[in-house]
């Protein structure tokens, strides 16, 4: 799956992580540059997740960004830029996703 990131200078050992659960960036923005709060494009194709690091953003910015998720149909993870903080999004984004599941051969259940 690729994923759009917004936030955060460095992302220290979080691209290991989203790794873990499958994901790769494939983009990554910082949100500090002034176009990224006003400008309303659409996200770059190819992207079926963003995550918002919440901590370092501003609220034109995570606003700017969720505005086009909604638009794109993409899923959105919000949380702090931390390890812990990211590990804990995504495992409930698997567990809300595998309770939807109702293959008892699929694999996300027994990760669950």
């Amino acid at each position: 799956m690729n994923a759009m990131l917004v936030g955060a200078d460095r992302l220290g050992n979080i691209p290991g992580v989203l790794e873990e659960f499958g994901i790769h960036i494939a983009a990554h923005v910082t949100g500090r540059d002034r176009s990224h709060q006003r400008r309303a494009s659409d996200l770059p194709t190819g992207i079926e997740m963003v995550i918002l690091f919440t901590d370092f953003l501003g609220h034109n910015v995570m606003l700017r960004f969720r505005e086009a998720a909604s638009r794109a149909g993409v899923e959105l993870v919000c949380c702090r830029r931390s390890v812990c903080a990211l590990k804990q999004a995504l495992d409930k984004r698997e567990a809300s996703r595998c309770r939807q599941c109702e293959s008892p051969a699929c694999d996300r259940r027994s990760r669950a």
